[in-house]
């Protein structure tokens, strides 16, 4: 149930598809530098440029996620941690930046007597019956 941020490290697996539309001058220059070799592919070019972005913009992300007490990275929740929330009459908001996961072996009446809300900017892994529990207290 800690949470304390951490650096969020993406691992294979711990990836999201996104889909982006260009206009086809934008698209013939991403071409033409993957033709060139300056990236592998037309997702190397983005990821790199998304990242970058992420760079410019760093210390926004900081001060956003400490003023708004997000966790930055993965928080995953177990059963453990529900029932210890649960048993000491706490309800948890999870607030999270990256990824938010919710083990497996939960089951949704858990889920719902220990969780208040559930904000996720970036990905929500939790069984469907988890989610279907939890979708009215999806902030």
């Amino acid at each position: 149930m800690a949470n304390t941020p951490t650096e969020p490290k993406a691992r294979v697996g711990d990836t999201e598809k996104l889909t982006i539309n260009l206009g086809v001058v934008d698209l013939g220059q991403v071409d033409l530098l993957v033709q060139e070799g300056f990236y592998s592919n037309r997702s190397d070019l983005i990821r790199t440029a998304v990242r970058n972005q992420l760079v410019v913009h760093a210390d926004t992300v900081r001060q956003t996620v400490a003023r708004r007490t997000l966790m930055l990275g993965l928080q995953h929740l177990s059963r453990a941690d529900l029932e210890r929330a649960v048993a000491a009459g706490q309800r948890l908001r999870v607030q999270v930046v990256g990824l938010a996961r919710i083990a497996e072996d939960v089951p949704p009446e858990l889920a719902l007597a220990a969780i208040e809300s559930v904000s996720v900017l970036g990905a929500f892994h939790a069984s469907p019956e988890v989610r279907r529990a939890l979708a009215g207290r999806m902030v």
